[in-house]
């Protein structure tokens, strides 16, 4: 097999597996991320309940736009085009369930927030629960289902 037809059947193979693990890992929800700066101090006195954490958006411009039951947090930017098709899945489910919150973040002029919570890749798409704390998160553009999944778990 000539040189250059194997380095050719090399990328493609190359090209297939690296689309197909997208494919299969883009817009998933899993787990939570370690918010850097996260104050993780230990209570002087045992409490039955763990004081809650604070809210990611605290001190932010988007704090008092959570949702009553859970805020969808997008952060994306100008030239994305799987931001845009997010925005709009994202609209429609804050619209159809109740006390569910949108708010979207431009990462390009935000990257303080950016860093602090770790964003790698736009669109990027947090689940936080009533009080702000990530509850999951989803790099890459979820479909309507897998938001309304990653949702249902905060009941």
């Amino acid at each position: 097999m000539p040189t250059g037809l194997l380095v050719l059947v090399v990328a493609v193979v190359a090209a297939l597996a690296f689309g197909g693990y997208r494919a299969l890992t883009d817009g998933r929800f899993r787990g939570t991320h370690q918010v850097r700066d996260a104050e993780t101090a230990e209570p002087e006195q045992p409490q039955a309940v763990e004081p809650t954490p604070d809210s990611l958006l605290a001190e932010t411009a988007w704090a008092d736009q959570l949702g009553e039951r859970a805020t969808l947090l997008q952060f994306s930017s100008a030239f994305c085009a799987p931001c845009r098709a997010t925005r709009r899945i994202l609209t429609e489910v804050a619209e159809v369930v109740p006390g569910v919150a949108h708010v979207e973040v431009d990462a390009e002029h935000h990257l303080d927030l950016v860093r602090r919570v770790g964003i790698l890749r736009t669109p990027t798409t947090l689940v936080l629960d009533a009080d702000g704390v990530e509850v999951t998160r989803a790099a890459g553009a979820p479909r309507k289902e897998q938001v309304l999944q990653a949702l249902s778990r905060l009941t």
